[in-house]
């Protein structure tokens, strides 16, 4: 059953189209009314018990897990970002020099720069695979010049299950097998996807997952997830939190000074990990897209923008073939001419939200949208096309 759409949950003005979820999410209600709480119980700290620093945070990692599909919470830190994800991946990784780390062509910063720290240091290579120049098949172009890229030399394979710009889906599954057989490590940025796009950690094995909460996720900005698989068991966090220690519920003996960590992943978890506004929010918000669930937003998605995108097809836009992109988030390639600067200004003044990344805007969007809101998108898109079609005639 196609879930309805859930405006009646967001305080999104109806003059406002907002189609830019991937820049920074919205919040829902439950959101906001959490949050609150967590501020009431800041300002009355005498009213702050000591399983408050703890048990809500075990119950953020169940959520997240059961989410991604991973049967121990104990392989889920919670962090600020991921950038703060990533640079725990590196900071336990040893390279020969002559390794090869790959990446895809116009990644996030924030899962290349510590990439190519790691390179520097280990004097090994970092490899981008680049964006296929024609348009034909290009999303199994792409994935095929990923696999044939991976080889003997190959270290550390570092992506997104999908490219964040244009929602290009890769493939994971062949991409792991490769990995595999290399003994490489596959570590995967699941900011634009996990909680639109169904994700199993059961099923791909990844060897890490990071992923930002104020996305897909709805959390406050400042918070992220990440998911780490046995090669990291015994490694060194970015910082020592004492609350990451064992025994650490017990605070009359936190001089006693415990050498050993809290099982697997939580040794890797940002100190002040139990911030009480951001884990209610977040348990709100997990709560929220587990009864929702990513295939369903999925599927909605498509409803809704299926029409717009034959439209935008007809006025000479490239989109990716709907069998190899996301939903939830898709890029419009626009044609060459197309003056950027007042289509950008045009959109705002009509306050339509979306993002321009590279030679594409990124479409993003979820269930407080609805058909409609991509109306004032095209019929804005329709204008500055036809200026181009008429420029080419004259």
């Amino acid at each position: 059953m196609l879930l309805q759409d859930q405006k009646h949950l967001f305080d999104i003005p109806l003059e406002i189209t907002y189609l830019n979820i991937a820049s920074q999410s919205p919040s829902f209600k439950a959101i906001y009314q959490a949050g609150l709480e967590g501020l009431k119980q800041k300002s009355l700290p005498y009213t702050i018990k000591t399983l408050d620093y703890f048990e809500p945070v075990s119950e953020l990692k169940k959520l997240f897990a059961q989410l991604i599909e991973v049967a121990d919470y104990n392989r889920i830190a919670t962090m600020p970002s991921v950038s703060y994800g990533i640079a725990t991946v590196a900071n336990n990784i040893k390279l020969k020099s002559g390794d090869e780390i790959l990446i895809i062509a116009e990644q996030f910063p924030s899962n290349v720069y510590s990439w190519q720290k790691l390179a520097e240091k280990y004097n090994a290579t970092l490899k981008t695979v680049s964006i296929p120049e024609s348009k034909t098949n290009r999303a199994k172009s792409w994935n095929e010049s990923i696999l044939n890229a991976i080889n003997s030399k190959t270290a550390v394979v570092a992506m997104g299950n999908i490219h964040w710009s244009n929602g290009t889906l890769f493939d994971l599954k062949s991409i792991r097998e490769k990995t595999k057989s290399q003994n490489a490590l596959l570590i995967i940025d699941g900011s634009q996807s996990v909680g639109a796009l169904p994700f199993s950690v059961r099923e791909i094995q990844p060897d890490a997952l990071i992923c930002a909460g104020y996305k897909w996720l709805f959390g406050p900005y400042g918070c992220a997830y990440a998911y780490y698989g046995d090669y990291f068991d015994n490694g060194s966090p970015l910082e020592e939190n004492w609350a990451n220690r064992l025994h650490s519920e017990n605070f009359a003996r936190l001089t006693n000074y415990e050498p050993q960590y809290k099982p697997l992943a939580s040794r890797y978890s940002v100190g002040e990990s139990g911030n009480f506004i951001y884990v209610k929010m977040q348990i709100a918000a997990l709560k929220q897209i587990l009864e929702w669930t990513p295939k369903a937003i999925q599927n909605y998605c498509e409803s809704i923008s299926f029409e717009a995108i034959e439209k935008l097809d007809k006025l000479g836009c490239y989109i990716e073939n709907s069998n190899h992109r996301t939903h939830h988030l898709f890029g419009i390639e626009l044609p060459n001419g197309l003056d950027l600067q007042a289509l950008q200004k045009d959109l705002l003044s009509k306050n339509i939200f979306v993002s321009f990344r590279g030679n594409f805007i990124r479409i993003s969007c979820h269930l407080f949208n609805t058909s409609k809101d991509f109306e004032p998108l095209v019929d804005c898109l329709s204008i500055h096309l036809k200026k181009i079609q008429e420029w080419t005639n004259t």
